[in-house]
């Protein structure tokens, strides 16, 4: 059995602008939490001093 406090996942990347595949991904991290009961309550994309959260894009 696994005890999970506070699960996080850091998703990074080199261009601080989201791609269709960052968002497909962010859709299917949102699904496959639902499915075992963590909320994402973020992804960002950080790179060349910047970064992008899709919650504020309104992909979440």
């Amino acid at each position: 059995m696994a005890i999970i406090s506070n699960p996080y996942l850091l998703l990074s990347s080199g261009d601080p602008s989201p791609s269709q595949e960052d968002i497909h991904v962010t859709r299917r991290l949102v699904e496959s939490g639902k499915i075992i009961g963590i909320d994402l309550l973020d992804h960002l994309i950080i790179g060349d001093r910047k970064f992008v959260s899709l919650k504020e894009k309104g992909y979440l």
